[in-house]
């Protein structure tokens, strides 16, 4: 007898429709957030944001300074709410991301910034939350409800809404595109089948590895492993892995490495090729890293938009190793699904 579906995967499953929803229901606040940002023209960006939503925020920051040539730097919220200092960001664009947009301090050190003169824009699942009502701008994700303690459709409506508010900051023709036809690659990504690591994860430690935008989904799936699986994992980006971190690399030692059609590709393959030689067993989404064992991938209409459908295969991946462990990744101990902190 097969068991029940959990909500995980229920929520994994819906990542395509979400994503169509979001576009479909999105376009209005997006496009008219992007014409006042282009009023603005900021000359950075920060970032707001906690778990989650902060590798939302890094993998927004790359496509700022890869896309707009702008700087984007992650904010601390205790920089407000515990030491009490506020920043001089004046014409400075913020976006802040939280798919509950209820944290205390996420929410205080957004109203800060709007404060010392910032355009706030919050990433949020909940357009009536406080740090909607804080922010200048509010980009709704439409994700739906999300049951589960750990975040996926959250997490992938985010990276889509902040993404293409950059995109249309930019005017970026090809990127718009590439952007609506991502649904259709979602939907074959979260089919991808990657049993072949969920055999080799042992439950020890592993590292997950990317360079550039695909660094940040290394650090959602380093995150999720640790939630939903109870399993040590560190993200690395594919840059200095070498620099200490390979030392307690030993034979099989898991890795799970992260690529795009990017010009980050090749030496993410090289740094596969160099644990691969001292031992270690990676699983890659990209055929250019020899001898590692190729994750099925699917590469999407843009670059900047491929990591976003190897974080879906992904996490069909991880609630597979979480049930076969025994645990709930719906309820995972200790954790709630929304976190407050100040």
């Amino acid at each position: 007898m097969n068991a029940p579906q959990t909500q995980m995967r229920r929520e994994i499953n819906e990542i395509p429709d979400a994503v169509e929803r979001l576009l479909t229901d999105g376009a209005q606040a997006v496009t008219a957030t992007a014409a006042e940002v282009r009023d603005l023209a900021p000359s950075y960006l920060l970032s707001v944001a906690r778990g989650s939503s902060d590798h939302a925020s890094t993998y927004l920051k790359y496509a700022s300074e890869l896309l707009l040539g702008l700087p984007m730097a992650s904010v601390g919220p205790s920089v407000k709410s515990i030491y009490g200092v506020d920043l001089n960001c004046k014409g400075a664009l913020s976006i802040s991301v939280s798919q509950s947009g209820k944290s205390p301090d996420i929410v205080q050190l957004t109203s800060a910034f709007r404060d010392k003169g910032a355009y706030t824009v919050a990433i949020t699942n909940d357009g009536a939350s406080p740090l909607a009502k804080a922010s200048a701008a509010v980009l709704p994700i439409h994700a739906g409800p999300e049951l589960s303690v750990a975040a996926t459709k959250t997490f992938v409506t985010s990276l889509v809404a902040g993404l293409w508010l950059l995109a249309e900051v930019k005017q970026d023709a090809a990127l718009l595109d590439a952007i609506r036809k991502l649904p259709g690659h979602l939907a074959k990504a979260k089919d991808c089948d990657w049993s072949a690591a969920v055999e080799a994860i042992d439950g020890q430690s592993l590292y997950t590895l990317g360079r550039g935008p695909s660094w940040a989904v290394s650090n959602e799936a380093a995150l999720k492993f640790k939630e939903t699986c109870q399993i040590h994992a560190e993200s690395y980006s594919a840059a200095e892995v070498l620099h200490g971190p390979v030392s307690i690399v030993g034979e099989n030692f898991p890795v799970v490495a992260f690529a795009a059609a990017d010009a980050a590709e090749d030496s993410v393959g090289d740094m596969v090729q160099a644990l691969v030689e001292k031992g270690a067993r990676v699983f890659a989404t990209t055929d250019k890293a020899k001898g590692a064992e190729v994750l099925p991938h699917v590469r999407t209409d843009h670059w900047i938009t491929d990591p976003i459908s190897s974080i879906v295969s992904f996490y069909g991946m991880v609630e597979t190793v979480a049930t076969r462990r025994g645990v709930n990744p719906d309820a995972p101990r200790h954790l709630n699904k929304v976190t407050e902190t100040v």
